[in-house]
């Protein structure tokens, strides 16, 4: 109750400041002083519009009458920029009160041309001229050429491929790349579609990822072609290295049949980092330590100095242990000696 008095008092109050004002002597000439202002700023403005200006619009393009069977692979210009000069009110004019209409291209007018169709602006100049005031100079038009490029139906599937750079955090690594889709379509005139073999992503720099992540990659423009879809999505999935120890044989080969190998140690450590995911398919039966016979008789010493002979996918930071070993060719008695 006390809070609706004092919004009633202050109301009052206030209504009472503003009456005093407006009947006072000071207020009479505040509003006097105003008045011959505005009269003068009027007189001003139209002074000022009568002057001759320079000024830009845009106005719409559209292309229309397109066939179904026709693809627009390179749209033309979605607006034109034209630079008028005339008098400051007819410019005003267009600013506040006058829309322009679109420039309408015609799919049949330019068909009996090639799939890369050039419009100069000297062919749709008049369409712009009409909308204008007579005494409206038309200065320039940007662009000066409209030009399409379309595919009657010509297309071919290819392949996505990737042109960015992805990149784990420390400790994890990037264990696939999946497309989705993996292939897009290409539409395009068929002296361009025969050098298209693959449809490449914008480039793009994704760094220290540490889980599974999804882009959405845009694919990248080429004049004359479109792909459908336009994108697609790269996911990254993300796994953590960790260290596994397993032990792995030499065997020797190209042996003669009445020679074996005998190495000390018969087994060697390998100690390598892998995926967390991969972890229990990595087995001793992964690696290959084939030592050959006529490898063993240049050495010339009896040490061997260990090499693996592939390492398996996912598989980083190899290390053997021994890296050397001792062996020796024994000779074995022939069967029923």
């Amino acid at each position: 109750m006390s809070e609706r008095r004092n919004i009633k008092y202050i109301y009052l109050k206030l209504s009472k400041k503003i009456k005093n004002f407006l009947l006072s002597e000071n207020s009479r000439e505040f509003l006097i002083f105003s008045f011959f202002f505005l009269i003068a700023a009027g007189f001003w403005l139209l002074q000022t519009l009568n002057n001759d200006y320079e000024a830009e619009y845009s106005i719409p393009v559209r292309l229309k009458g397109v066939p179904n069977n026709v693809v627009i692979t390179s749209a033309p210009a979605s607006e034109v920029r034209i630079k008028v000069k005339d008098k400051g009110t007819v410019l005003l004019n267009y600013m506040l009160g006058k829309s322009f209409f679109p420039v309408n291209l015609d799919y049949d007018d330019y068909k009996g041309r090639d799939n890369h169709v050039k419009i100069y602006a000297s062919e749709f100049e008049k369409k712009i001229l009409s909308q204008l005031n007579v005494s409206t100079r038309l200065l320039s038009v940007k662009p000066d050429t409209l030009e399409y490029i379309y595919s009657t139906g010509k297309s071919k599937l290819v392949p996505v491929k990737m042109h960015g750079k992805v990149s784990a955090g420390r400790q994890y690594y990037i264990s696939d790349t999946i497309y989705s889709p993996d292939s897009v379509l290409v539409y395009a005139p068929e002296n361009i579609l025969d050098t298209i073999f693959a449809a490449y992503t914008r480039s793009f720099d994704l760094s220290d990822i540490v889980d599974t992540l999804t882009y959405h990659a845009s694919i990248m423009d080429l004049k004359g072609v479109k792909f459908v879809p336009n994108a697609v999505d790269l996911t990254f999935p993300v796994d953590i290295y960790t260290e596994k120890t397993v032990e792995v044989p030499l065997h020797g080969i190209n042996f003669p049949a009445d020679k074996v190998l005998r190495t000390f140690p018969s087994k060697v450590q390998v100690t390598f980092q892998v995926g967390l995911g991969r972890f229990h398919k990595i087995t001793p039966e992964s690696f290959y330590i084939n030592v050959s016979y006529e490898d063993l008789l240049k050495l010339g010493s009896d040490k061997y100095t260990v090499k693996l002979k592939s390492i398996p996918q996912g598989v980083s930071h190899v290390r053997v242990v021994p890296d050397k070993v001792d062996f020796l060719i024994e000779q074995v008695s022939s069967y029923g000696n």
